[in-house]
Protein backbone atom coordinates (compact mmCIF):
# COMPACT_ATOMS: atom_id res chain seq x y z
CA UNK A 1 0.00 0.00 0.00
CA UNK A 2 3.18 2.22 0.41
CA UNK A 3 5.03 1.43 -2.09
CA UNK A 4 2.30 1.25 -4.98
CA UNK A 5 -0.35 4.00 -2.97
CA UNK A 6 -3.26 2.56 -5.02
CA UNK A 7 -5.71 5.83 -5.57
CA UNK A 8 -7.86 4.38 -8.11
CA UNK A 9 -10.76 2.28 -5.59
CA UNK A 10 -11.92 0.45 -8.84
CA UNK A 11 -8.60 -1.24 -9.39
CA UNK A 12 -8.65 -2.20 -5.59
CA UNK A 13 -12.53 -3.72 -6.15
CA UNK A 14 -11.16 -6.02 -8.91
CA UNK A 15 -8.49 -7.51 -6.61
CA UNK A 16 -11.04 -7.90 -4.42
CA UNK A 17 -13.45 -9.60 -6.85
CA UNK A 18 -10.45 -11.86 -8.20
CA UNK A 19 -10.35 -13.49 -4.17
CA UNK A 20 -13.60 -13.97 -4.10
CA UNK A 21 -14.39 -15.60 -6.82
CA UNK A 22 -11.39 -18.17 -6.12
CA UNK A 23 -12.45 -18.74 -2.64
CA UNK A 24 -15.39 -19.47 -3.50
CA UNK A 25 -14.06 -21.81 -6.30
CA UNK A 26 -11.69 -23.32 -3.77
CA UNK A 27 -14.28 -24.23 -1.32
CA UNK A 28 -16.66 -25.84 -4.08
CA UNK A 29 -13.81 -28.04 -5.35
CA UNK A 30 -11.15 -28.91 -2.65
CA UNK A 31 -12.83 -27.78 1.19
CA UNK A 32 -16.22 -29.32 0.77
CA UNK A 33 -15.44 -32.55 -0.88
CA UNK A 34 -12.66 -32.75 1.82
CA UNK A 35 -15.20 -32.43 4.88
CA UNK A 36 -18.06 -34.17 3.30
CA UNK A 37 -16.71 -37.08 1.01
CA UNK A 38 -15.98 -39.58 4.64
CA UNK A 39 -17.99 -41.21 7.23
CA UNK A 40 -21.64 -40.24 6.68
CA UNK A 41 -21.77 -37.25 9.28
CA UNK A 42 -23.39 -34.61 6.26
CA UNK A 43 -25.16 -33.27 8.64
CA UNK A 44 -22.58 -33.15 11.61
CA UNK A 45 -20.05 -31.25 9.45
CA UNK A 46 -23.20 -29.03 7.70
CA UNK A 47 -23.97 -27.59 11.55
CA UNK A 48 -20.21 -26.55 11.67
CA UNK A 49 -20.86 -24.84 7.85
CA UNK A 50 -23.93 -22.55 9.42
CA UNK A 51 -22.01 -21.78 12.35
CA UNK A 52 -18.99 -20.32 10.34
CA UNK A 53 -21.71 -18.21 7.86
CA UNK A 54 -23.59 -16.72 11.18
CA UNK A 55 -19.85 -16.13 12.79
CA UNK A 56 -19.19 -14.09 9.43
CA UNK A 57 -22.45 -12.54 9.70
CA UNK A 58 -21.67 -11.14 13.22
CA UNK A 59 -17.89 -10.57 12.76
CA UNK A 60 -19.03 -8.25 10.05
CA UNK A 61 -21.06 -6.03 12.41
CA UNK A 62 -18.05 -5.12 14.08
CA UNK A 63 -15.48 -4.70 11.30
CA UNK A 64 -18.12 -2.68 9.34
CA UNK A 65 -17.68 -5.06 6.00
CA UNK A 66 -14.47 -4.30 5.67
CA UNK A 67 -13.68 -8.24 4.94
CA UNK A 68 -15.18 -7.21 1.04
CA UNK A 69 -13.48 -4.02 0.43
CA UNK A 70 -15.71 -1.56 2.15
CA UNK A 71 -13.85 1.35 3.81
CA UNK A 72 -15.39 3.68 5.73
CA UNK A 73 -12.43 6.57 6.97
CA UNK A 74 -13.63 8.17 10.22
CA UNK A 75 -11.09 10.61 12.02
CA UNK A 76 -10.82 9.28 15.03
CA UNK A 77 -7.94 8.73 17.54
CA UNK A 78 -8.76 5.77 19.85
CA UNK A 79 -8.06 2.29 18.54
CA UNK A 80 -11.02 0.81 16.22
CA UNK A 81 -11.27 -2.06 19.23
CA UNK A 82 -14.82 -3.33 17.37
CA UNK A 83 -12.61 -3.28 13.72
CA UNK A 84 -9.96 -4.70 15.44
CA UNK A 85 -11.91 -7.77 17.43
CA UNK A 86 -14.08 -8.51 13.73
CA UNK A 87 -11.13 -8.66 11.78
CA UNK A 88 -8.35 -10.45 14.31
CA UNK A 89 -11.08 -13.29 14.79
CA UNK A 90 -11.81 -13.48 11.06
CA UNK A 91 -8.04 -13.97 10.50
CA UNK A 92 -7.95 -16.57 13.21
CA UNK A 93 -10.14 -19.04 12.24
CA UNK A 94 -9.38 -18.84 8.64
CA UNK A 95 -5.41 -19.94 9.97
CA UNK A 96 -7.08 -23.15 12.06
CA UNK A 97 -7.39 -25.65 9.23
CA UNK A 98 -3.77 -24.66 8.15
CA UNK A 99 -2.38 -26.16 11.31
CA UNK A 100 -4.11 -29.18 11.72
CA UNK A 101 -3.43 -31.01 7.64
CA UNK A 102 -1.10 -33.80 8.69
CA UNK A 103 -4.02 -35.95 10.07
CA UNK A 104 -5.94 -37.91 8.40
CA UNK A 105 -9.53 -39.55 8.42
CA UNK A 106 -10.04 -42.72 7.72
CA UNK A 107 -13.15 -43.92 5.00
CA UNK A 108 -13.18 -47.79 3.93
CA UNK A 109 -10.27 -48.80 5.32
CA UNK A 110 -8.10 -45.91 3.76
CA UNK A 111 -6.49 -43.09 5.12
CA UNK A 112 -6.74 -39.74 3.39
CA UNK A 113 -4.26 -37.00 4.17
CA UNK A 114 -5.80 -33.19 4.27
CA UNK A 115 -2.63 -31.94 3.52
CA UNK A 116 -3.65 -32.13 -0.29
CA UNK A 117 -6.20 -29.06 0.22
CA UNK A 118 -4.06 -26.78 1.99
CA UNK A 119 -2.07 -25.35 -0.68
CA UNK A 120 -5.25 -24.06 -2.24
CA UNK A 121 -6.61 -22.81 1.09
CA UNK A 122 -3.27 -20.83 1.83
CA UNK A 123 -3.36 -19.15 -1.36
CA UNK A 124 -6.94 -18.15 -0.97
CA UNK A 125 -6.37 -16.94 2.42
CA UNK A 126 -3.38 -14.84 0.93
CA UNK A 127 -5.28 -13.50 -1.94
CA UNK A 128 -7.71 -12.60 0.04
CA UNK A 129 -5.65 -10.46 3.27
CA UNK A 130 -4.04 -8.31 1.06
CA UNK A 131 -6.64 -6.37 -0.28
CA UNK A 132 -8.05 -6.62 2.94
CA UNK A 133 -4.80 -5.03 4.69
CA UNK A 134 -4.31 -2.51 1.81
CA UNK A 135 -7.90 -1.15 2.97
CA UNK A 136 -7.27 -1.31 6.30
CA UNK A 137 -4.29 0.37 6.76
CA UNK A 138 -5.06 2.92 4.34
CA UNK A 139 -8.34 3.58 6.58
CA UNK A 140 -5.75 3.26 9.64
CA UNK A 141 -3.15 6.18 7.83
CA UNK A 142 -6.18 8.42 6.58
CA UNK A 143 -7.35 8.44 10.74
CA UNK A 144 -5.70 10.61 13.17
CA UNK A 145 -4.15 7.63 14.71
CA UNK A 146 -0.26 7.57 14.55
CA UNK A 147 1.79 6.00 12.03
CA UNK A 148 3.68 3.82 14.99
CA UNK A 149 -0.39 2.89 15.97
CA UNK A 150 -1.62 2.13 13.23
CA UNK A 151 1.22 0.18 11.75
CA UNK A 152 0.90 -1.74 15.28
CA UNK A 153 -2.31 -3.05 14.44
CA UNK A 154 -1.65 -4.05 11.25
CA UNK A 155 1.27 -6.11 12.51
CA UNK A 156 -1.28 -7.27 15.08
CA UNK A 157 -3.63 -8.49 12.10
CA UNK A 158 -1.08 -9.88 10.16
CA UNK A 159 -0.65 -12.25 12.80
CA UNK A 160 -3.58 -13.72 13.76
CA UNK A 161 -3.62 -16.06 10.44
CA UNK A 162 -0.66 -17.76 11.71
CA UNK A 163 -1.30 -17.42 15.10
CA UNK A 164 -4.54 -19.91 14.33
CA UNK A 165 -2.67 -22.27 12.42
CA UNK A 166 -0.13 -22.49 15.43
CA UNK A 167 -2.42 -22.89 17.71
CA UNK A 168 -4.36 -25.35 16.00
CA UNK A 169 -1.02 -27.47 15.38
CA UNK A 170 -1.67 -29.12 18.54
CA UNK A 171 -3.24 -32.35 18.85
CA UNK A 172 -5.94 -31.66 20.96
CA UNK A 173 -6.98 -28.39 18.96
CA UNK A 174 -6.02 -30.34 15.54
CA UNK A 175 -7.76 -33.23 16.30
CA UNK A 176 -10.90 -31.31 14.97
CA UNK A 177 -9.39 -30.16 11.52
CA UNK A 178 -12.98 -31.08 9.32
CA UNK A 179 -14.87 -28.96 11.64
CA UNK A 180 -12.52 -26.40 11.89
CA UNK A 181 -12.64 -26.67 8.05
CA UNK A 182 -16.12 -26.59 7.79
CA UNK A 183 -16.59 -23.34 9.76
CA UNK A 184 -14.23 -21.99 7.08
CA UNK A 185 -16.25 -23.06 4.59
CA UNK A 186 -19.10 -21.13 5.93
CA UNK A 187 -16.96 -18.17 6.75
CA UNK A 188 -15.66 -18.55 2.81
CA UNK A 189 -18.89 -18.82 1.66
CA UNK A 190 -20.51 -15.73 3.49
CA UNK A 191 -17.67 -13.30 2.40
CA UNK A 192 -17.10 -14.59 -1.25
CA UNK A 193 -20.93 -14.55 -2.42
CA UNK A 194 -21.17 -11.02 -1.17
CA UNK A 195 -18.18 -10.06 -2.69
CA UNK A 196 -19.90 -11.46 -5.89
CA UNK A 197 -23.04 -10.42 -5.60
CA UNK A 198 -22.68 -6.28 -4.70
CA UNK A 199 -23.36 -4.26 -7.58
CA UNK A 200 -21.14 -2.21 -9.52
CA UNK A 201 -21.66 1.22 -11.35
CA UNK A 202 -21.17 1.07 -14.81
CA UNK A 203 -21.18 -1.77 -17.64
CA UNK A 204 -17.40 -0.82 -18.20
CA UNK A 205 -16.18 -1.63 -14.39
CA UNK A 206 -18.69 -4.86 -14.51
CA UNK A 207 -17.11 -6.39 -17.53
CA UNK A 208 -13.82 -6.09 -15.93
CA UNK A 209 -15.58 -6.88 -12.38
CA UNK A 210 -16.59 -10.29 -14.82
CA UNK A 211 -13.41 -10.74 -16.19
CA UNK A 212 -11.70 -10.54 -12.66
CA UNK A 213 -14.22 -13.54 -11.43
CA UNK A 214 -13.25 -15.60 -14.12
CA UNK A 215 -9.54 -15.37 -13.51
CA UNK A 216 -10.20 -16.37 -10.03
CA UNK A 217 -12.36 -19.50 -11.17
CA UNK A 218 -9.95 -20.31 -13.65
CA UNK A 219 -6.81 -20.22 -11.29
CA UNK A 220 -8.82 -22.54 -8.85
CA UNK A 221 -9.59 -25.08 -11.66
CA UNK A 222 -5.51 -25.44 -12.58
CA UNK A 223 -5.19 -25.92 -9.07
CA UNK A 224 -7.16 -28.53 -8.87
CA UNK A 225 -5.97 -29.86 -12.26
CA UNK A 226 -2.17 -29.74 -11.16
CA UNK A 227 -3.72 -31.25 -7.49
CA UNK A 228 -5.77 -34.10 -8.18
CA UNK A 229 -7.43 -36.07 -5.32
Amino acid sequence: MLWLKPSNRNNLKLLIAFSGAYLLSITALHMLPEVFIGDGRGAYFGAFVLVGFFIQVMLEHLSGGIEHGHAHTHRHSRLPVGMMVGLCLHAFLEGMPLGGGDTGHTHHGHTHSHSHVLEPLLVGIVLHKYPVAIVFLSMLLDSDLSKFKAYGLLAVFAAMAPLGTLLSGFEVIGQYHRESLAIVIGIFLHVSTTILFESSEGHRFNAYKMMAIAAGLALAAASMLLNPH
